[in-house]
């Protein structure tokens, strides 16, 4: 039996809980929260001990499984104290806001023989692994280009309310690390990094609110293909995120929770993948029970869970590549710090 604890009790907190009801052999026993109110919440729905401070948890607890689900800034330094204790962690995204978190990560990574997971779900997407395995196969040919877009609308009273959304230190930037992240990461999960980036970034519709970008524009150049990215928090609504690969005999477009695959011949194939929402927060994909389920099972049989931190580097490495092309203005080599 796995002893869990989540630390943060969130939005997010609550599809991470759901998800453990559905996972064999887990009991949470712990919720923590400096805000008590919300980790009282979590536990009178999936039971747990409330703690306030992380430390005192863990020293009173015997977990096997921390659960971090709290603000960006706070991922790593949680990670880093519970690694070194030998606890397992399971990290929502992002897995850091900076090379020197990501690098010590690693390192303490490295170091233990604690594993860490990250929640990157939508790799477990039925459109995505359908995609994937295409493209693997070569059934299209190879990759010639790519387009994402990320049209999403988050509100003033979305930042303000959050406590630290909005705020660049403690979120680490703006669409691009926390709406768009996953967009990203599964375009270079497919693609791998770009040899080259270059990126403009702006704050349309909440100047003196959020400190960060509401939108986003990345031209990611490989040695044989190109790619385009655009994400923006300042359309009306939320729309369907947009995924689309050119390749030399056709092309597949994810579009939501669906794949279209266009062949040459102009014929194509179109599947919807969207099953029913998991309780909890409403996002897009509704992965997070795969990626928890097989983090559990990677554990009990000793297997290597596939969304490692190292798995990471590509999406994170470029991620940050845009955000400092967009900074200095010039373009950047994924994996450059300057």
């Amino acid at each position: 039996m796995f002893k869990t604890a989540i630390v943060g009790c969130g939005a997010i907190s609550k599809t991470h809980a759901e998800a453990l009801r559905s996972v064999k052999n887990t009991e949470l026993v712990a919720l923590c929260d400096p805000n008590t109110e919300k980790a009282d919440i979590r536990a009178k729905e999936y039971g747990g001990k409330v703690y306030s401070s992380l430390n005192d948890m863990l020293d009173n607890e015997k977990i096997d499984v921390l659960h971090i689900c709290t603000p960006h800034y706070l991922h790593v330094p949680m990670a880093l104290e519970a690694l070194k204790r030998g606890i397992n962690v399971l990290m929502e995204k992002p897995p850091a806001i900076s090379h020197d978190q990501f690098a010590e990560l690693k390192n303490t990574c490295n170091a233990t023989n604690a594993k860490l997971g990250i929640c990157f779900q939508n790799r477990y997407n039925g459109a995505v692994v359908e995609a994937k395995r295409l493209i693997e196969e070569k059934k299209l040919g190879k990759i010639i280009g790519a387009r994402a877009i990320v049209t999403w609308s988050r509100s003033g009273v979305y930042y303000t309310e959050s406590g630290w959304r909005g705020q660049i230190d403690k979120e680490g930037g703006g669409v691009l690390i926390n709406q768009s992240i996953h967009t990203l990461d599964l375009m270079t999960y497919i693609m791998g990094a770009p040899d080259k980036v270059t990126a403009q970034s702006s704050n349309f519709h909440l100047p003196g609110i959020i400190n960060e970008e509401d939108s986003i524009t990345a031209y990611l150049e490989y040695k044989d293909k190109t790619a385009v990215f655009f994400a923006t928090t300042a359309n009306c609504k939320d729309s369907p995120v947009l995924l689309e690969f050119y390749c030399e005999n056709g092309s597949l477009r994810l579009e939501g929770n669906s794949l279209k695959v266009t062949y040459s011949d102009n014929t194509s194939d179109f599947k919807d993948y969207t099953v029913r929402s998991e309780t909890g927060k409403a996002c897009w994909g509704t992965s997070h029970t795969l990626l928890i389920g097989e983090f559990y099972e990677c554990l009990e049989k000793t297997k290597d869970f596939p969304v490692t931190l190292e798995s990471t580097v590509p999406s994170f490495n470029t991620m940050m590549a845009v955000y400092d092309s967009a900074k200095h203005k010039k373009s950047i080599t994924p994996g450059e710090i300057i």
